[in-house]
């Protein structure tokens, strides 16, 4: 029992100590700015992702953003999947859950979003080459992100999002449903929850676009918003009318665009 104690603490640790060291990255990065994509870095103030990411030119390219993008994941979405591995925790109790299963559900959880950090890597070269982007993933216009706000707004009263957002808020339901056991079990289990994942959260996470990807504030706000919205007892509660503001706020942007010419 005392080995099964220290194992659980040992990798809640390093989960929660995976999620400090992405947010200190992505700060460090913030406070670089230029994070080695504009062609203009002070090659005497970079840091240690600068640099790294200043070896990745030619620039516009996709390796510093998927750089970036993969760190975003790790930062924001990790603390999302605290509450289905909780649940499995549980079933090391009850079932036959392990913690080489623990470690898997992890993995494949990370795997999932890793893809989707290489999906928006690639989106984010799109909408800078057809000028909807600016190089720090800021939208160009009040038009554009209006646009953005809009979309993310519609999304949240789609039957895709609620379908998705049902698995997210009960994860022992989907454990039920879904049950393997051992390191590829919770690999299997973390690929499924992760893809999930990404359908309740995806929209949201393109809502970056609106104040510039690497806005620390945006980042802090999304990820308590994804949280919540996988709590069962509140997140039914708050994703429509989240909806609700982002298609009023969208379309009062593009409406004073309008008025104001920009």
């Amino acid at each position: 029992m005392q080995t099964h104690t220290m194992i659980r603490n040992f990798l809640w640790l390093a989960f929660f100590g995976l999620i400090l060291l992405a947010w200190w990255v992505m700060f460090q990065m913030a406070m670089q700015q230029d994070l080695g994509l504009t062609g203009r870095p002070d090659a005497g103030g970079l840091t240690l992702m600068g640099r790294i990411l200043e070896l990745c030119r030619p620039v516009p390219a996709f390796g510093p953003l998927f750089a970036m993008w993969s760190i975003m994941m790790a930062a924001m979405m990790l603390p999302t999947l605290v509450p289905s591995l909780r649940i499995y925790e549980q079933l090391m109790r009850s079932a036959d859950a392990t913690p080489a299963g623990w470690v898997g559900l992890v993995g494949g959880y990370a795997v999932v979003w890793t893809f989707g950090a290489a999906a928006f890597a690639l989106g984010q070269l799109g909408l800078m080459r057809f000028g909807v982007v600016d190089v720090l993933g800021t939208a160009r216009s009040p038009v554009y992100a209006g646009v953005f706000l809009i979309l993310a707004g519609v999304y949240q009263f789609s039957a895709i999002k609620e379908n998705c957002q049902n698995v997210c808020m009960a994860p022992m339901n989907y454990f039920l449903g879904n049950w393997r056991t051992g390191f590829g079990g919770g690999v299997r289990m973390g690929l499924g929850l992760g893809a999930y994942c990404v359908g309740c959260c995806w929209a949201i996470m393109a809502l970056g676009f609106v104040g510039g990807v690497m806005s620390l504030l945006w980042m802090g706000l999304a990820t308590v918003f994804m949280v919540v919205e996988k709590l069962p007892d509140i997140g039914k509660h708050v994703s429509k009318p989240i909806g609700f503001v982002l298609v009023l706020a969208g379309g009062a942007l593009i409406g004073a665009a309008q008025v104001t010419g920009g």
